[in-house]
Formats: structure tokens, C-alpha cells, sequence
């Protein structure tokens, strides 16, 4: 089956075209879709089937993935994230929403897939549109890049062309307007000091 384009408004996302993403998501479709970084994968993060989907796609073992778990703000975080102290705390309200993957102590309510995992990987990006999708479907949506690490191409920015080459693999692409090439700036603060993992498009001058 061929993907839908579905052009939504980062400014004001259209409910009834969220609200179809969230039906698919449920359903256990797959989704790319914008964020204020590159565009990414994405799937409801309690389904386990659509999970070991974008594993396959991304040639990885389930469980042993570093997928992103992609938020709405930081109110689930207790759902996934062992207990973090203040100082921990301040960072993620100082660079959230933001183009930063913060990974953090695995906490005891992992999905059952992840639920060896010390850490997890939390983004809560500057994008009203998969923002809308998370509160929509009420709970995370996991996320990984859809550009390999290795390569910059130009159909990592362009809907259309994303959709070219992802038309048999995904069920919607969201064309929420160019994307960007930079990634996520990527910070461990599972150690005593937070340690830049990935430069990218988030200043590590926050720190």
C-alpha cells in the first residue's frame, strides 16, 4: 500500500488531520513526520508489532534499538524515566521543547520490549505538529531519524521526496514544510557531569 501525503500546518495543526495520524498510529501504522530537527520514523511506542516494524527498517534488533521515545512535554517523563534530581530537572526545562535527545535512567514502567534498557533516549522537540500527535495518542511515539548516519541527502528535507522513497514502507509521510539536515544535539545526564554524546543543531553553551 502506498503512503499518504498529508500537509499539515506547523502554526496550526488541523485537528482532523492529527486525529487521522493518531487513528493509523493506533492501529499500529507507521508515520514520517516532522520535527524541529530532521524528519523522522515514528510508531506508537505500546505497539509492539509497528516497534519491531521499524526495527527491521532500520536493520536492528528490537531490543537492543536506541530509538527515541518523542514527548509532549516533560509530564510522562516519570512514566519512563527513574527518579532525576533538580539539577537534572532544570536542564530539560531549560532546553525542552528544543532540538536535544536527552538520555536518562530507564525507569521501572518501560514497555515491556525496552524493559531491560538502562537508558532511554527522551525528546520533547519545538514542533507543534508530532507534538499534537503525542497528545493525541496519549502516550510517546518511539522515533528514529530517517537518514542514515553516514549520508546527507537532499530527500531527507523534502516531503515529497521522502515519500518517494518511503511510499511501500511507511503509511503516512506528514509534509509539515522543509525539514532540516542538522540532527538533534544528543546529552547523557545519566553521569554525575552531562556529557555531549552528538553536536547538532542544540547549543551545548545551555550546559
Amino acid at each position: 500500500m502506498a503512503a499518504e501525503l498529508i500537509r499539515i500546518y506547523d502554526e496550526n495543526p488541523a485537528p482532523k488531520h492529527i486525529n487521522k495520524v493518531v487513528e493509523v498510529l493506533k492501529k499500529g501504522g507507521l508515520i514520517i513526520y516532522p520535527t524541529d530537527t530532521i524528519y523522522g520514523l515514528g510508531c506508537d511506542i505500546t505497539n509492539v508489532s509497528a516497534l519491531e516494524k521499524i526495527a527491521q527498517i532500520k536493520n536492528v534488533k528490537l531490543e537492543k534499538s536506541n530509538f527515541s521515545f518523542v514527548c509532549e512535554d516533560l509530564s510522562n517523563l516519570s512514566d519512563y524515566v527513574k527518579q532525576i534530581d533538580t539539577a537534572t530537572f532544570k536542564i530539560l526545562k531549560r532546553c525542552l521543547p528544543g532540538p536535544y535527545t536527552f538520555i536518562l535512567p530507564g525507569g521501572n514502567n518501560l514497555p515491556n520490549v525496552f524493559k531491560k534498557k538502562k537508558t532511554v533516549g527522551i525528546r520533547v522537540p519545538d514542533n507543534n505538529i508530532c507534538r499534537a500527535i503525542v497528545n493525541g495518542l496519549g502516550n510517546p511515539i518511539v522515533s528514529t531519524s530517517i537518514r542514515d548516519d553516514d549520508e546527507v541527502l537532499e530527500y531527507g528535507t523534502d516531503p515529497e521526496l521522502i515519500r518517494e522513497k518511503w511510499n511501500n514502507l511507511v503509511d503516512i509521510v506528514i509534509d509539515g514544510g522543509y525539514g532540516d539536515n542538522i540532527p538533534s544535539t544528543i546529552i547523557d545526564l545519566t553521569t554525575d557531569e552531562p556529557e555531549v554524546i552528538r553536536e547538532g543543531k542544540g547549543s551545548v553553551d545551555i550546559l
